[in-house]
């Protein structure tokens, strides 16, 4: 008998990956389920940039291997791009690393950084993912704590009474997945000086920055003196509906992406060239596209609140991102089950938001990447 390896204990499958699988097998049988589920923008990528890839293909040399580290017009546009949309200063030269999604980067910087039995905080709730790669490199996950009364950021003060000797990572992720929540520059001021403090490599994920967010978007970089301990990832997923595009990119100062390329080179041979070009043409998109973007994600996020309505969840109106994080009313349900429910009553996929930590039990998280009409007719669906 082949033994799988121990690590493999330490996690289990991805939660919606096994999700899909089950209203698959439902829509197997005939029966349409709407899914407010998944984060997967369904409108396209900004005019141009399919074209641009399309010319890019045609290029000789564009089926050949590519760097690791991305064409130099890919990591200047990307230098470009914060500039433009964080007012940050970044070396495109030594200081940008073009990635196939962001999640490869959290593997990444987590490869760089964690030996076995170091400590890492996460945020409960948060991404899934940060847990995950912890558990398999053998580390030692601190959750903090995120709450509603705290507007879901972390409670440094808390934090600074705890033995962090051992932490090297701490994640932060704002606007925060899955809630929506926005940092203000002091917070981030508080959560930066705590890293500087504590000797902690500060990793800022922001993918949802320029999603009706309804504050300038702010980097970890804005912050005087953050990019000594502090990186930060980002990606064209979701702000320019390029998810199966797998466009992310880390920045940092030279020291932390020469060392992050030394795992990600024995990774992958290079991102598609086209690829790279219908990237560069997305970033060069003016505040038009992103004006046009909110106003459809916000006709949407209207809808969304009479769902919640009708299923009587509460809800804040302030919130940024693609999804609406809701409470259920009733303190007695489990949000697990409550979704089942849901799924079993009216063939709606929404997702309960304990898989995103024990602080998440209670609520569950609604999606916007859905047409108008579809959520129309989810809203329908469910009797008020």
């Amino acid at each position: 008998m082949i033994l799988v390896a121990k690590r493999i204990h330490k996690i289990s499958e991805y939660f919606f990956s096994e999700k899909m699988r089950y209203i698959q097998n439902l829509e197997n049988k005939g029966i349409e389920v709407i899914n407010l589920g998944i984060g997967n923008p369904d409108l396209l990528p900004p005019n141009g940039v399919i074209h641009k890839m399309k010319k890019a293909s045609e290029i000789k040399e564009a089926n050949t291997y590519q760097s690791s580290i991305g064409i130099e017009s890919l990591r200047k546009a990307i230098s470009d791009w914060y500039g433009k949309t964080y007012k940050v200063n970044v070396d495109h030269e030594k200081e940008v690393l073009p990635l196939m999604g962001s999640k490869e980067g959290i593997m990444y910087i987590s490869l760089s950084y964690l030996d076995k039995g170091n400590q890492v905080l996460i945020p409960n709730p948060g991404y899934p993912i940060y847990s995950s790669i912890s558990k398999l490199l053998g580390s030692e996950i601190i959750y903090y704590d995120l709450h509603d009364r705290e507007d879901w950021s972390p409670n440094i003060k808390f934090l600074e009474k705890k033995n962090l000797s051992n932490v090297k990572i701490m994640w932060i992720n704002y606007p925060h997945m899955p809630t929506g929540a926005t940092l203000t520059f002091e917070k981030l001021e508080e959560i930066v000086f705590f890293a500087k403090r504590n000797r902690i490599l500060l990793v800022h994920d922001t993918p949802y920055s320029f999603l009706l967010n309804n504050q300038r978007p702010l980097s970890v970089f804005n912050v005087k003196g953050a990019k000594e301990f502090s990186l930060e990832l980002n990606s064209l997923s979701k702000s320019y509906n390029m998810a199966g595009w797998r466009v992310g990119m880390i920045i940092g100062k030279k020291e932390f992406i020469k060392n992050i390329i030394k795992v990600k080179s024995l990774m992958d041979s290079g991102m598609y060239y086209p690829i790279q070009m219908g990237a560069i043409e997305a970033m060069n998109q003016n505040s038009e596209w992103f004006k046009k973007l909110n106003i459809e994600y916000f006709k949407r996020k209207r809808i969304i609140w009479e769902i919640c309505d009708r299923l009587y969840l509460e809800y804040r109106r302030k919130s940024s991102g693609i999804f609406v994080w809701a409470r259920i009313t009733d303190f007695d349900k489990n949000d697990r089950e409550w979704s089942d429910k849901i799924l079993k009553d009216y063939h709606i996929f929404i997702t309960p938001g304990s898989i995103f930590g024990d602080n998440g039990k209670g609520y569950v998280r609604l999606s916007m990447c859905c047409p108008v009409k579809v959520l129309e007719k989810a809203k329908n669906r469910i009797f008020s």
